[in-house]
């Protein structure tokens, strides 16, 4: 193996294991929260829960190496347009990138969806991920690889092209770790004004993407309601 090389697949390895970490950590905590709050909503999906581990943690490689090695690239060759010190650019840019950021995910995540839906892609690979009925906080990950690596890919796309500070892009992965766990939960965390507020109207929570696993074909977003509502996808919300 080249030397050069060892560095990035070291990293590589390294993201992979933090991911499936975090994964086990956040999603662990939210499903016994779930056992708190909920009672006895998992205790017949067991089998279930267990290949949504698996899948999950299989997820976990194909999200960890490309974003171990744009970490690599980073730090040592300079790539990327991530940046560390918070004046570089101005200051309203820092939630304003987080925005950014979240909108263009929610726009990827929407259409390559709304494509995982087609038949024969569904069958191949997004059926893996609608096997979970009910979903769980198990079940944010669990994906064929194919639907991994289309998720996989646009974060380290992304910082190649619009710049971030690190400290926001880890608040955007934080929000779309617990936003991929609590929108699968099988029930709605966020109160109820909320949910159910002009804010909320635009807003994806579990009520919103739970009617997604009841119906398929509506309701395909990530963050927002915005392309559900431009696009007529949106058929409201669920009461999980």
């Amino acid at each position: 193996m080249p030397d050069n090389l060892a560095p990035a697949l070291l990293s590589a390895a390294a993201m992979t294991a933090i991911v499936g970490v975090r994964y086990l950590v956040t999603s662990g905590f939210f499903a016994w929260l779930t056992g708190r709050v909920r009672p006895g909503l998992y205790r017949e999906l067991r089998p279930q829960i267990g290949r949504e581990v698996r899948w999950s943690l299989l997820s976990a490689a194909i999200y960890g190496i490309p974003a171990g090695v744009v970490a690599w690239g980073w730090q040592a060759r300079g790539w990327t347009q991530v940046y560390t010190t918070a004046g570089a650019y101005p200051l309203w840019w820092l939630p304003a990138s987080y925005l950014v950021y979240l909108f263009l995910h929610d726009t990827w995540f929407y259409w390559t969806h709304r494509w995982m839906h087609r038949r024969r892609i569904f069958e191949l690979a997004h059926a893996v991920h609608h096997a979970s009925k009910p979903p769980t906080a198990w079940a944010a990950m669990s994906f064929h690889p194919i639907e991994a690596l289309t998720g996989a890919v646009v974060i380290p796309a992304l910082v190649f092209f619009v710049p971030i500070h690190v400290a926001v892009l880890g608040l955007v992965l934080l929000t779309m770790t617990v936003m991929g766990i609590t929108n699968h939960m099988g029930w709605e965390m966020f109160p109820r004004w909320l949910v159910h507020s002009r804010l909320g109207h635009h807003l994806i929570t579990a009520s919103h993407h739970q009617r997604h696993h009841e119906f398929y074909r509506c309701n395909y977003g990530l963050y927002f309601r915005f392309w559900d509502h431009l696009c007529k996808t949106d058929r409201g919300l669920s009461a999980p």
